[in-house]
């Protein structure tokens, strides 16, 4: 009896991940339909794209959902090494825009390797760190073989560039460790390491030292690095509190850079005004909770790392995003998770989704047969 008891998904989980792919279609069809029509014929050319991303997604997800999670530490080593090879070769072979070789073109879309590499390297930690156990305090044989296959990845990814990237990939290996039980003084003397490494990879570019000037001050070079930025101002001010209306953002029209990608936030703003975007953000933090609840429910240490993983990878996302089209922190190039155009990361976050459900579903199955034992008992 007991074999055959499968545990439910989180239902609220599984709804807001679908309200928010929704949602983020509708907001890819509003941002982009008055302008692709000098690109494309078709006003719905992005919004069908992202459609079929969200349709591949939703399979991928409930296909994820209805795995077992503890396969996932089997094939760690492969999904890593797979990672690896993608971004040595994107390198070597990929497409280059404005400068960055991030993509690979196959069959009329885009495929960007790092973003697969997030969720690769979230199941990898995952499986050493909870194999590891308490050897992960000593920092020869715990801590240091991580840094070094971290620093490795992170150095192909700022090989293409992506700034971006690196510092999600930080975030999450930080967080990983720190659950892992690393001992506090390794991590204080890491993060004294770490910080003039980031401070030169900050300022060794003119274009993200750009970044970081137009972030301090936007208004000094308002034609220049500061014009996105306040254009995102302009739409979010124009939204006041209750928005323009669906379809009638004015900044989305040739001044807002970005509009269906990065800058979606500030679109949203526009439309929906400070109310929409409160709700948008509270429905954001709703799915944070039920992910991050699902990951600490676990009794497996494999199951809580994993789920803390994929949790802190999209809320870093969802932080990096907001806090650029805010002016709260420098313009990073990361995409608002689930809304935001662009198959890898929608499928990203919809595949990654799917392992936090499969996880709900053994935590629920393990409550259902100790309530059945109870039962039996009585």
């Amino acid at each position: 009896m007991k074999g055959k008891i499968k545990g439910r998904p989180d239902f609220l989980l599984l709804f807001l991940t679908v309200l928010l792919v929704c949602f983020g279609l509708a907001m890819v069809f509003s941002a982009s339909s008055s302008i692709v029509t000098f690109k494309h014929e078709s006003p719905w050319y992005y919004a069908l794209r992202q459609s079929i991303f969200a349709f591949a997604g939703l399979v991928i997800m409930l296909f994820f959902m209805s795995i077992p999670f503890p396969m996932w530490k089997k094939v760690a080593p492969f999904l890593l090494l797979m990672s690896l090879l993608l971004l040595v070769l994107v390198l070597i072979g990929g497409v280059n825009i404005n400068g960055a070789k991030r993509w690979f073109f196959v069959g009329g879309f885009t495929f960007q390797p790092a973003e697969f590499t997030k969720l690769s390297l979230i199941v990898y930690l995952s499986a050493l760190i909870s194999k590891k156990g308490e050897r992960i305090r000593d920092f020869k044989k715990g801590v240091l073989p991580l840094l070094v296959m971290v620093g490795f990845i992170l150095l192909l990814i700022m090989m293409q560039p992506d700034f971006g990237t690196v510092l999600i990939l930080f975030f999450i290996s930080s967080t990983l460790i720190v659950i892992g039980g690393i001992d506090l003084r390794h991590l204080f003397m890491l993060s004294l390491g770490l910080v003039p490494i980031f401070i030169y990879l900050a300022f060794s570019k003119s274009y993200r030292l750009q970044r970081i000037s137009s972030f301090l001050n936007p208004f000094d070079d308002q034609s220049g690095s500061g014009y996105q930025l306040i254009q995102s101002f302009y739409a979010l001010a124009h939204g006041g509190f209750t928005g323009t209306g669906f379809g009638r953002s004015v900044q989305k029209l040739f001044y807002l850079p970005e509009a269906h990608t990065d800058f979606i936030f500030a679109v949203i703003g526009e439309e929906f005004g400070f109310v929409g975007t409160s709700l948008l953000v509270f429905v954001f933090f709703l799915f944070l909770w039920r992910g991050f609840t699902a990951a600490i429910r676990s009794n497996d240490p494999f199951g809580v790392m994993l789920g803390m993983g994929i949790v802190t990878m999209i809320f870093i996302q969802f932080l990096l995003n907001l806090g650029a089209v805010t002016g709260s922190l420098p313009i990073t190039g990361v995409p608002l998770p689930f809304i935001s155009y662009g198959g890898s990361s929608l499928i990203l976050c919809m595949a990654s989704t799917g392992i936090l459900l499969s996880i709900s579903r053994d935590n629920n199955r393990r409550w259902q047969e100790r309530n059945n034992n109870s039962q039996e008992m009585k």
